[in-house]
């Protein structure tokens, strides 16, 4: 495993993405760092607006869709990429499936300061695995481009 928290594998259309992390929340939290590392070069991004996320899911699969989905969306309308993220809760909500709590910061893309590369069109739920262990959790989806 890499050290940033994801790796893209092969893929033949798309941008299979494995992340992964200690436990469920930071697999989240390096899942959103792959999509928008997908999109530009989230070190060139100061976490200078903090954006606060609550997102419903009926499991976590949904919950993963939801996050990154938000997140696509926050991009898509306010023009805002994200670099660090902290997933504060992820809970199981009596007959409502699952709930995720988080901060996401970042600033508004500057094309001079934030290289494109790559558009992400959507979140799938194709080839989405999640699985949970003992000392680690890793996440696996795709991203339409």
């Amino acid at each position: 495993m890499v050290g940033n928290g994801f790796v893209f594998l092969d893929h033949t259309a798309d941008v299979l993405v494995e992340a992964y992390g200690s436990d469920l929340r930071e697999a989240f939290e390096n899942a959103a760092k792959a999509m928008f590392e997908v999109m530009t070069d989230i070190s060139a991004v100061k976490p200078v607006v903090r954006k606060y996320i609550v997102v419903e899911g009926e499991d976590l699969q949904a919950l993963l869709y939801s996050w990154l989905e938000e997140l696509l969306f926050i991009f898509d309308v306010e023009l805002i990429v994200f670099s660090k993220f902290k997933v504060k809760e992820i809970r199981r909500v009596d007959g409502k499936g699952y709930l995720l709590m988080a901060d996401a910061w970042g600033e508004r893309f500057n094309p001079d300061v934030h290289p494109r590369k790559t558009e992400v069109k959507a979140v799938t739920y194709s080839l989405m695995e999640i699985r949970e262990y003992a000392d680690r959790c890793v996440v696996r989806f795709v991203l339409d481009i």
